[in-house]
């Protein structure tokens, strides 16, 4: 019989317990075990979660999968009616927060859950706001006010160091923490687009009119246009970094639960949302990202889904 050690010239190698790994098909022998196994990469995938507490669309988001943050929005659209409510996820289920005080539809939220800012959007009475709140994981405090009144831009980064991108206008402003200063214009300027990243490395993309899959990286000075979206859409979602981005949902305009992986240069289309959805949250990052409420077309959804790309597992090697 042939031999391992002759078919791949190297013996497998014996350890008392599982190594950390992260070369897909690395095979040992677990001798406390008694079994032989390897490392795999498993597929991107799309999970339920608990659901939110208010169904809702055109939503503020912010925090990380486990610790994911949901902002005020429009429970029920069409129609001009913001929420006040702001809900806690902790990887498995929603619970309320502190109420912000300005109510809007498609504000820009981000930061954690524990820091986080919720800025503009469409308020009531009917206009859109510069108002800017922060939230410390249980109150909002009001801060300086934007410059530029919008709603449903892009945004990122953090509470001291914040990002926030079109929603109408192409302006950019960001947050030191307590005011916002000018930064450079988006090339093509839009709303209902998402952002990810950081104050100084950013990505924005997608959004309308017209529907778009316009992707652009900001450099903490000026946005550059980079290669689009697969999917062109509107009201679509994301979470990550500049170099390692996820965007799913939104309208084409049909809902679609379209979802796009994007490695600083290109996109890469994966595994589809459970649930096709626009004007949805999202949050966390490329390898562990955060879906949430939304409108499916006939109203909104208190749905969650958290999305795992690219994780290597170990898994035990048997003869079926």
């Amino acid at each position: 019989m042939t031999t391992y050690k002759e078919i791949f010239g190297k013996y497998v190698k014996n350890y008392s317990s599982d190594p950390s790994s992260d070369i897909e098909g690395q095979i040992w022998y677990n001798s406390t075990s008694g079994t032989f196994k390897s490392e795999v990469l498993v597929a991107d995938a799309w999970a339920a979660g608990g659901n939110l507490g208010t169904a809702r669309s055109a939503i503020g988001s912010a925090g990380t999968q486990t610790a994911g943050l949901a902002i005020s929005g429009a429970p029920g659209l069409p129609g001009p009616n913001a929420t006040s409510s702001t809900e806690e996820y902790d990887g498995s289920s929603w619970a309320a927060g502190g109420s912000i005080t300005n109510a809007s539809i498609g504000p820009f939220g981000f930061g954690t859950q524990t820091a986080a800012v919720g800025a503009g959007g469409y308020g009531n009475p009917n206009a859109n706001l510069t108002t800017t709140e922060k939230y410390d994981g249980t109150t909002w405090s009001p801060s300086g006010a934007m410059a530029t009144a919008r709603n449903s831009g892009g945004s990122a980064g953090t509470q001291t160091a914040g990002l926030a991108f079109g929603g109408g206008p192409s302006a950019t402003e960001e947050f030191g923490g307590s005011t916002w200063t000018t930064g450079g214009n988006l090339n093509t300027a839009r709303g209902q687009l998402k952002g990810a990243g950081t104050q100084t490395a950013a990505v924005g993309f997608g959004g309308s009119p017209p529907v778009t899959g316009a992707t652009e990286e900001y450099d903490g000075t000026t946005w550059t246009s980079v290669n689009s979206l697969n999917t062109a859409r509107t009201n679509i979602a994301g979470a990550g970094i500049q170099t390692a981005a996820v965007a799913f949902g939104g309208a084409t305009p049909a809902v679609t639960g379209a979802t796009e992986k994007y490695d600083g240069t290109s996109w890469v289309s994966t595994t589809s949302m459970g649930t096709a959805r626009y004007g949805l949250g999202g949050t966390g990052t490329q390898t562990a990202g955060l879906a949430f409420s939304g409108n499916t077309g006939p109203g909104n959804v208190t749905t969650t889904e958290e999305f795992t790309s690219g994780t290597f597992a170990t898994k035990k090697i048997t003869t079926s």
